[in-house]
């Protein structure tokens, strides 16, 4: 029923498992997660990813990846990410989309150019693939709909939305779906809560960003996919219907995204 559709697979704390993905890959079942995709950051992970797609995808759980570099990484991994690269390694089926790509001006500005230079080629990779576009987008929103605009990028995921409503609907009028993570659970995020219930609903995901930014009542522990449903709790509550719902709507708007160009 509940489709993550950000997570890093390859990155997971397991240590409540033994140190055995299987573990986490059962509480995913357990917690009616059907559908994840798993998110790839340096090419030098795509191998072990591909590894756990191949190995965990069966009748219960649908599993996925992205093909992409983010933005954080060092100026010659972001160089490494050629539209041509991007393409090959990208083009199987079991690769769903291109990223995660994007700006982040939070931890340095120092190799901007270069992640706006790579971020275009991410882009043009997705045009090419006719498949979608995960953008990441932290203290950058400006340049990034300004370069999803210039390149008219108009087919993908601002995954992890931590801005204002009006940011929102600038992205929904590209064509973007949003997808929220456990922030819109917290007590603090008020603007994000705000942008999140005005959210059209047949454009809303959700996610884990796992291992990361773990949802109320989970907050402070390592985030697994098995987490997803919380962040349904938080967008049930918030537009007023479901658990159930939001997870049957999300999960039917990420399969929209996936069909769109196929």
């Amino acid at each position: 029923m509940f489709t993550d559709s950000h997570c890093h697979l390859n990155r997971l704390d397991l240590s409540k498992y033994d140190g055995q993905l299987s573990g986490a890959i059962d509480a995913m079942k357990a917690a009616n997660v059907t559908r994840a995709m798993a998110i790839m950051c340096d090419f030098a992970e795509y191998d072990e990813i591909n590894g756990i797609i191949k190995t965990y995808s069966d009748e219960q759980l649908n599993l996925g990846m992205s093909v992409g570099i983010h933005p954080c990484e060092d100026i010659d991994v972001l160089q490494s990410a050629t539209v041509e690269r991007l393409i090959k390694t990208a083009a199987c089926d079991h690769v769903w989309a291109v990223g995660e790509t994007g700006l982040d001006y939070y931890w340095s500005t120092q190799n901007a150019h270069e992640q706006r230079e790579s971020f275009a080629r991410h882009i043009h990779a997705s045009q090419a693939l006719k498949k979608p576009l995960i953008v990441h987008m932290r203290d950058a929103k400006e340049d990034t709909l300004d370069i999803l605009k210039s390149e008219n990028a108009e087919h993908g995921i601002i995954h992890c939305f931590t801005e204002d409503w009006e940011t929102a609907k600038r992205a929904l009028d590209l064509g973007f779906y949003i997808s929220f993570s456990g922030i819109v659970s917290f007590k603090s995020a008020q603007m994000i809560k705000e942008a999140a219930q005005n959210m059209p609903k047949d454009r809303m995901l959700i996610e884990t960003d796992s291992p990361y930014l773990a949802p109320v009542p989970k907050r402070g522990r390592p985030n697994e996919p098995a987490f997803v449903p919380y962040v349904a709790d938080c967008l049930a509550e918030l537009h007023g219907c479901t658990t159930k719902e939001i997870g049957t709507l999300t999960a039917k708007n990420f399969e929209n995204l996936l069909a769109q160009y196929r």
